[in-house]
């Protein structure tokens, strides 16, 4: 048990935290993959897809991309795990679909649920800082083994609206949009790159380390649980 002081709001990480990373990387990342090209096929004249196609473009330096390069270049920074915002946006959209649909149902570990209802009943507001899109964290939320979490939650940051989550700066941003002494905030998560950024900022931090997870094998100073309940917020 860890227990902080002085929290008024929590920010979690997903992927190794709240999550297993496999499920996304195993499940999330091909199911888009395989669906770049009709999607874009289908969808190439609306707003966000339009939008997703001139972004690919303005990154890989091309004014009007094929289709064939747009796929192409969305294929390699999967691949890659490049944190781009327009693969983000197109993943977000595709997972739209397939979790209405009901081919995809979130991946969460039994103690995170255990702890974000725990605080949410307490009344502490919970907010989602990941590299997924808003629109993909929103319906992770609404579609977990759970059921809808949604209610939970208080707001959702990204690299789009928040910025790049290794950077002191996003983290400021943040308590600037949530209107918080940064000493007040609580992130959770695997990686202590992110964590460097947030303890940079003014906020407090604990390590979420769970066995066999990829940033598992980091060393760190940091306060560190193996499961969310053993967070203590009194």
């Amino acid at each position: 048990m860890v227990d902080f002081t002085g929290v008024r709001h929590v920010i979690v990480d997903i992927e190794g935290t709240t999550s297993a990373s496999a499920f996304v990387y195993d499940v999330l990342f091909p199911y888009a993959r395989e669906r770049f090209a009709p999607w874009i096929d289908v969808h190439a004249n609306e707003t966000e897809t339009a939008a997703v196609i001139a972004s690919v473009g303005a990154e890989i330096g091309v004014g009007d991309p094929s289709h064939d390069q747009v796929v192409e270049a969305l294929t390699e920074w999967t691949d890659a795990d490049r944190k781009v915002t327009p693969l983000k946006t197109l993943q977000g959209l595709i997972w739209e679909q397939g979790f209405a649909n009901g081919d995809l149902t979130s991946h969460f570990f039994p103690d995170a649920i255990t702890a974000l209802s725990d605080w949410h009943d307490a009344g502490l507001p919970i907010s989602v800082y990941s590299s997924g899109s808003v629109l993909a964290q929103r319906n992770w939320y609404a579609h977990s083994p759970a059921g809808d979490l949604t209610p939970w939650m208080s707001d959702y940051y990204d690299t789009a609206n928040a910025g790049p989550k290794r950077e002191s700066s996003s983290y400021r941003a943040i308590a600037e949009a949530i209107d918080a002494d940064p000493g007040s905030l609580l992130f959770c998560s695997d990686d202590v790159a992110e964590l460097d950024a947030a303890s940079q900022a003014g906020w407090q931090v604990v390590r979420v380390r769970r066995a066999g997870e990829p940033h598992a094998v980091e060393d760190s100073a940091y306060p560190e649980v193996n499961e969310m309940t053993d967070i203590h917020l009194a």
